[in-house]
């Protein structure tokens, strides 16, 4: 899939295919790194997808992005629930 292909400057593609080691681990490579903006010692946050009850697809986000993503879809349910009311 190439950028022309997405609609509204978002996209899914394939950027990266990386090769899990004997201990586990990956490498992300240099070029995904630089385009996410990912820094040596930045926290990622992995979540799975499962279908019937097996790990299909493996996501990670930034744990800062997804921080901020919770605190404005929960900000302001529980703005009204903490902050005790105004006195009339």
């Amino acid at each position: 899939m190439t950028s022309k292909d997405c609609s509204n400057n978002e996209c899914c593609k394939i950027d990266a295919v990386v090769t899990v080691d004997a201990k586990g681990q990956i490498v992300l490579p240099k070029e995904l790194r630089e385009k996410a903006k990912i820094k040596p010692n930045d926290k990622l946050a992995i979540i799975g997808f499962q279908r019937d009850n097996e790990i299909c697809c493996i996501v990670m986000l930034k744990v800062d992005a997804l921080e901020n993503t919770v605190k404005n879809l929960l900000g302001p349910v529980f703005k009204n629930v903490f902050q005790p009311e105004m006195e009339k």
